[in-house]
Parts: C-alpha cells; structure tokens; sequence
C-alpha cells in the first residue's frame, strides 16, 4: 500500500480474510515500552492486533517496567535523553552473545524494528537474526532542528550493517519517507500509523457542566507542541461576539507553571481549564466532549496521529499546525491547517468554526469518515502481507 491510503484507494480486507499461517514476530523498540508516545502507541496497538489474530508477538524492548502485556523482553537498562523536542531514554551497552542467544534460542519469522533504531540493541538483535528471519523497519520520525537531522545523518553511517539487513522499509507519511531518503539513503514505502477507529468512534463524551462550546488541546505542554499559541489565539477572540465557549487543556510538561500563569495574566481563568494528564483509557471520552481540537504543533511530528484520534470520534472539527507530519495527514482539507505563530490566523478559524455550526458539523463528520482509513484492521492486514510475502521471498 502506498500514501494512496490518503485518497481513499485502499481496498479493505474481507471479514474472513486469514493469515496463511501463524507468525512468531518480534517488535523491537530501543526505548522503554512504558510512556503512551507516538512510537509507543504503534507498537502496542500493531502487536496486540497481531495477537489477536492468532500470532505469537514479542516485545523487544528497552527497560519495561509498568507494561502488563504478555511477552514483553526488557533487553537493556536505559538512561535519559533529551532528543528532536522529546525526552526520551536510549539503552547502555547489552551483551552481544546474550542478544545473540535470545535471538537464536526464540527464532522469530519476523523482526519488526522501529526506527532510527540504537546500534547497541536493535542492530544487534537484527544481526543475529537467522536467515529465516524476514527484518522490516518502520522509520517514525522528522527532524525538530537542525541537530536531530544531522545526528540521525551521522547515526545512519553506524547503522548501515543492520540497515543492509533490512528486507523492506517503511515511513508512516511521505514527509518522513523523504527524509529517511536523505538521512539513511534509502527508500521507503509509505504506511501511515494505526488507531482502534472503533474505540474512539463509540466513546461517550464526558458530562459537561454547561452548554458551552469546547476547545481542546491534548498533548505534552512542551515548546514544540505549542499550546502557548492557542492560549495567545484566545486572547485575540471577540467574546462579546461569539457564542459561549470553554478552553480544556490536557496534558503535563514543563511549561505547565508558565501557561497557568499565562493565563491568570490574561484574564481566562473563567474559560480555561487544566485537566491535567489524560490516560489512554480516558483520552477517547475527551476528544468526544470536543467541538474544535487544536494542535498547534510546531514541528518534529512524522505524522500527526493525535489528529486521527480526535477526527476518529466524529464530533470535532480539527485544526492542525501546518507542520510536514501534519500537513500529509490533513492533505484533503488544507483550510484546515495554520501557521502556529500566527495567532491571528488561529484565531480566525477559530472564530469561523465557533460561529458556523453547519462548517464545524460538516468538517466533524469528514474527519470521523477519513479516520476510517486509518483503522488498526486495514493496516494491520496490510503488515501481515507484507510479512508473509517477505518469508516466501526468503523460502525462495
């Protein structure tokens, strides 16, 4: 499947559609499997699919505490770094001969890596795969700044013995396929990220306390995600003007201080509310109680699954910072998209959708049918073909 995914030209897999034989696959991921991220995400939403069509997944990981999910293989301790806007932990050095025998001993038919993956773990764990192990990569990033585009440059150079070894690679937008193009020198097959369409589109919105119309910005409250530029877009608002409305924002990170104070300063107290961190159990019943969801996000995104989500429940219109990731994800409807730092822009969609109750429905129930596309089942099916004509490749 390529980013023909976008323009509604896959073809879903019939009910009864089974594999042609139950695979033994590792998914191998350098960092913790623990934090609910982007990369995460995937992994635990790919792998437990996988499962429950009858395959024997794996989780080859860095070190998991908190997960409880069967199989998981914490194969390194981790420390703590600072990488492309995120923090995040990479593994110290792990035994060769102790990766080797585990690799050796559980005989995947598949390894599956996230990538740009660790040479000290995911490139070990590939080069000792048999030659009965078919390796795919999916390549999950775009760069913040400059030093994360070099430094994954410079990290293709160490990678390339495990990048040879590769059987295909894959990107989850063309934006992040270009750039694995001129980071590692290759190409890579467009497949874009899964959600549980179903989960989001059934959930039930949390009772609100009034009738007011509901702005929602749901991600970590760091530089790059840019929920200062909602905040700035909401001060430029007419509210004498506009029909009663309410700002909720979810989510943790270092400029929580700073926003709250933001907006004490401000004066939108009355209108702004800081939920806090939202779980992955409760994130579904947010986007549900949302009219408009803002993601001014600012770069570093490779795709923009958070857009997904929120289109998936049917009942908001979303409004994306015009960033690559995010840009590939909303290509049908680029009215849509905004520059984060011009919160005048922003607030003048935001005063469009608060004021047109006919636009914010039509662009709510686009996005519940575009999300469709993007469903963990289609997707899915999509990887396991790949998998199996990969080993007949390799029986050949």
């Amino acid at each position: 499947m390529s980013w023909n995914v976008m323009r509604g030209n896959l073809m879903s897999p019939t009910p009864d559609t089974k594999p042609a034989r139950f695979l033994k696959i590792g998914l191998v991921l350098d960092t913790s499997l623990d934090p609910a991220d982007g990369v995460q995400q995937y992994v635990v939403m790919v792998g437990e699919w996988l499962r429950a069509q009858g395959h024997d997944v794996h989780y080859l990981v860095g070190e998991t505490r908190e997960r409880d999910l069967p199989n998981i293989h914490s194969l390194a301790r981790n420390f703590k770094v600072q990488f492309n806007g995120n923090r995040t932990t990479i593994p110290l050095p792990t035994s060769r001969r102790k990766l080797r025998d585990f690799i050796q001993r559980e005989r995947f038919d598949v390894l599956h890596v996230q990538t740009p993956h660790h040479p000290l773990l995911a490139q070990r764990l590939v080069l000792a795969a048999g030659q009965q192990t078919a390796v795919v990569g999916t390549f999950h990033i775009l760069p913040y700044d400059w030093l994360a585009r070099w430094s994954t440059k410079a990290l293709g150079l160490w990678l390339r013995p495990s990048l040879k070894r590769l059987d295909a690679l894959l990107a989850v937008s063309p934006s992040a396929a270009e750039f694995v193009g001129w980071a590692f020198g290759m190409e890579a097959k467009v497949l874009p990220n899964v959600i549980d369409y179903e989960r989001f589109a059934s959930a039930q919105p949390y009772a609100a306390a009034d009738d007011r119309l509901n702005i929602l910005f749901l991600g970590r409250l760091v530089q790059r995600k840019g929920c200062r530029y909602l905040l700035e877009a909401v001060t430029r608002l007419n509210r004498s003007t506009l029909p009663p409305f309410r700002v909720t924002i979810c989510g943790k990170g270092e400029l929580m201080d700073e926003l709250k104070q933001y907006v004490r300063d401000h004066d939108l107290d009355d209108i702004v509310n800081f939920a806090g961190f939202v779980s992955e159990e409760d994130k579904p019943s947010y986007y549900a109680d949302a009219d408009i969801a803002v993601f001014p996000s600012t770069g570093g995104e490779s795709f923009g699954i958070v857009l997904i989500e929120a289109m998936a429940s049917g009942r908001a219109t979303v409004l994306a910072g015009n960033n690559p990731g995010y840009a590939t994800v909303m290509a049908p409807q680029p009215d849509l998209l905004f520059e984060p730092s011009d919160t005048q822009e922003l607030a003048n969609l935001l005063t469009h959708y608060l004021t047109d109750d006919q636009a914010r429905t039509q662009m709510a129930r686009w996005g519940g049918d575009y999300a469709k596309r993007f469903d963990v089942n289609l997707i899915g099916q999509e990887l396991v073909d790949l998998y199996e004509r990969l080993l007949q490749d390799r029986n050949v």
